[in-house]
């Protein structure tokens, strides 16, 4: 039995150690809406006035239409991220859903664990959660078929 264990490890071993690739830069805009890893080359930070950063990953000769690639971090999360002086003109991989932004494609960057191949932080939809508390007992959205006094069940056929 223990020799079919080992057996089996050894046929997954290839499978297992085998890691995701990750796509330069230049590759990301046909990876839309997947998570993925990119690697590139970080020229500058930079951040505007509302705290949003940028990890500028385009060549400074390059003309701003070349530029399609970025990495966004909003101000919401710079405490968790953290400096990201540290990465200018330093190599990166980083993993998140590369998402479609004015004809370029950004990742989110959310979560250091983001550039060691961990995923982006969950953030949950706003929009979903107007109205809702925990604390009244009530569903998180308004049916009309989970209300008290209205609810008839398919079971209750009349005959």
């Amino acid at each position: 039995m223990r020799g079919l264990a080992l057996g089996f490890m050894l046929l997954l071993s290839p499978f297992l150690s085998a890691s995701k690739a990750c796509y330069s830069a230049e590759e990301a805009l046909s990876h839309q809406n997947k998570d993925v890893c990119i690697t590139a080359h970080v020229y500058d930070v930079v951040e505007l006035a509302d705290g949003t950063r940028f990890l500028d990953v385009c060549r400074p000769e390059a003309p701003d239409a070349e530029c399609r690639f970025t990495v966004m971090s909003a101000n919401k999360d710079r405490q968790e991220v953290g400096d990201l002086s540290q990465f200018r003109q330093q190599d990166i991989q980083i993993r998140g859903i590369v998402r479609p932004f004015g004809g370029r494609a950004e990742i989110l960057l959310s979560n250091p664990r983001q550039f060691h191949g961990g995923a982006e932080k969950f953030h949950p939809n706003p929009a979903l959660l107007h109205g809702f508390s925990a604390e009244d007992g009530r569903p998180a959205i308004s049916d009309p078929t989970l209300r008290s006094g209205h609810h008839r069940s398919v079971f209750q056929t009349a005959h």
